[in-house]
């Protein structure tokens, strides 16, 4: 039983942070996805392994809801509730480092380059290949990380790519308006030619989707393959001079941007 005083502090965190959505009530891997636990197929997989109990039971039902007003949710033992405060972070990510927060494989994962126990619950937004280095997103904020990989946002990323040869006006005109792939044609994207070498070239290409290896596979399309794939923004976040293996906090603005980016803003 909570005392009158828990009751109401969990009505005011509650109240603190709701956005354009009723809070109540709330399908419970939604609730665990705000509350930064995880992104919501990562709380829907804690609730089946039966690591979530609501007022001492534990459910595994996807279909089970709480009232983050007055049920008592926990996860592993501790309780998790909405207004905590969630984390945002850019990571340079080397190449070498698989986007996951763990590899059966034993493979160095991005893992390794964030402070996750600091901040619990930290996951990646989204991946870059193994190969692929620049900014990668980290949150505790499922619904922010569910809405910014979300078709219906096309929420746009930014690359720089060495490429083998010199992609000429008709190759650099098909990436921009639509390369056919196997699994369908991409998105109209913005491509700029950015310098000539001996050989290669740096092409920055603009994208609002996030296909499987897309940007390789584009440039391979049109017969200029990847040599190097760089990421320096992904939406409103600039990957600016962070040194790679490094992070940084994003600051009140980008969050609020990405909010906005997303439909989350005020």
């Amino acid at each position: 039983m909570q005392d009158g005083g828990d009751k109401e502090s969990r009505k005011a965190a509650v109240v603190s942070s709701a956005t354009d959505e009723s809070v109540v009530p709330l399908r419970l891997q939604k609730f665990l996805a705000r509350a930064g636990v995880a992104s919501r197929r990562g709380s829907e997989d804690l609730m089946t392994a039966g690591r979530v109990r609501v007022n001492g039971q534990v459910v595994t039902s996807l279909g089970s809801k709480v009232n983050p007003l007055v049920d008592v949710v926990e996860v592993d033992g501790r309780e998790v509730r909405l207004g905590a405060g969630a984390v945002y972070m850019a990571l340079n990510k080397p190449a070498g480092f698989v986007t996951t927060m763990s590899d059966p494989q034993g493979r160095p994962t991005v893992a390794d380059l964030v402070p996750g126990e600091e901040f619990p619950g930290l996951f990646p937004v989204g991946r870059l290949d193994f190969d692929t280095t620049g900014l990668l997103l980290f949150t505790t904020d499922g619904e922010l990380s569910h809405r910014l990989l979300h078709p219906r946002w096309t929420v746009p990323k930014t690359y720089v790519a060495l490429v083998e040869g010199h992609p000429g006006q008709i190759a650099r005109k098909k990436l921009s308006t639509g390369v056919d792939l196997d699994d369908g044609v991409t998105a109209p994207a913005s491509v700029r030619l950015l310098e000539r070498r001996e050989g290669v070239a740096l092409v920055e290409i603009v994208i609002g989707e996030g296909r499987k290896r897309q940007v390789r596979r584009m440039f391979s399309a049109v017969h200029h393959p990847v040599v190097e794939l760089h990421r320096i923004g992904f939406g409103p976040v600039e990957l600016g001079t962070l040194a790679p293996g490094t992070w940084r906090l994003l600051d009140a603005s980008e969050v609020e941007a990405l909010r906005a980016a997303v439909g989350m803003g005020e």
